[in-house]
């Protein structure tokens, strides 16, 4: 399964395959008829309370990651997430501003591991 990363803001494409976004918020100034999304599955992004403490500041990268990962372990969306990703090609979209740390990169990252014990 290839599943891909793009920022909200990009424009869409046919070799997105099935966009899905990630986001807990819906992104600033993109208007949802021309976002081209396909499933919006808030339920799989951090915490508010996560979100808000990692504030995107690169040196809580680390503990971010490990945080969310914890609580992916206990949160169904994930599951649904990987089912979707199983369809086919698929990109998860996101809005922060850090292509490298944000919460798509976490989620690419256990879907590939998961996908790669098939």
């Amino acid at each position: 399964m290839n599943v891909m990363l793009k920022r909200a803001y990009e424009l869409p494409s046919e070799a997105d395959g099935q966009r899905i976004l990630v986001d807990r918020l819906w992104p600033r100034g993109v208007a949802k008829a021309k976002a081209n999304i396909d499933l919006w599955l808030k339920e799989v992004a951090p915490s508010t309370e996560l979100r808000k403490w990692f504030g995107h500041a690169p040196d809580k990268w680390p503990e971010f990651k490990k945080r969310y990962c914890e609580e992916l372990k206990h949160n169904p969306a994930l599951s649904q997430l990987e089912q979707q990703v199983r369809h086919g090609k698929t990109t998860l979209i996101y809005a922060a501003k850090d292509q490298s740390n944000n919460e798509a990169v976490v989620l690419k990252e256990i879907l590939e591991g998961r996908l790669a014990l098939d």
